[in-house]
């Protein structure tokens, strides 16, 4: 297969498993994809900037002020002022916020399984545990 049209096969493969995977969440009508994101981040790496958040989403810093005040008005994030520069603020899940992050992987772990077990051939689960690596390793040279 030339490596154009390999790319373009894996893309779409992606893409579409990542549209399955977004709709087996319970709350997805509620969130947009860059708040699913931002919260995601947040659950990563905790005490994180407003700025950094942002940046990470690639959105404006307004856009990333409106999502932090939609969360902390239902109680998923806290903001806590920096002891060395009173400009930065951390942003950190609450429990409230921890317990949909836990539920929103919950689901679409349990989803993937079922698809795994119900579609793919020993051989095929075999050789999926061979590629995961590969695809980390894709993703991860952003």
């Amino acid at each position: 297969m030339p490596p154009i049209k390999l790319s373009s096969s894996l893309r779409m493969a992606v893409a579409a498993l990542h549209k399955g995977l977004r709709k087996q969440a319970s709350y997805t009508s509620s969130y947009s994809m860059t708040e699913l994101e931002t919260i995601g981040f947040i659950s990563r790496n905790n005490d994180i900037l407003a700025s950094e958040l942002a940046s990470l989403t690639r959105i404006t810093t307004q856009s990333m002020s409106q999502i932090l005040k939609k969360f902390e008005s239902q109680g998923l994030i806290t903001r806590t002022g920096s002891p060395d520069d009173k400009r930065k603020v951390h942003i950190s899940l609450t429990p409230a916020g921890e317990k949909l992050v836990k539920q929103n992987r919950y689901e679409r772990d349990a989803f993937l399984q079922k698809r795994i077990e119900t579609l793919l051939t020993d051989k095929e689960v075999a050789l999926l545990e061979k590629v995961v690596p590969i695809l980390e390793k894709l993703a991860a040279a952003d």
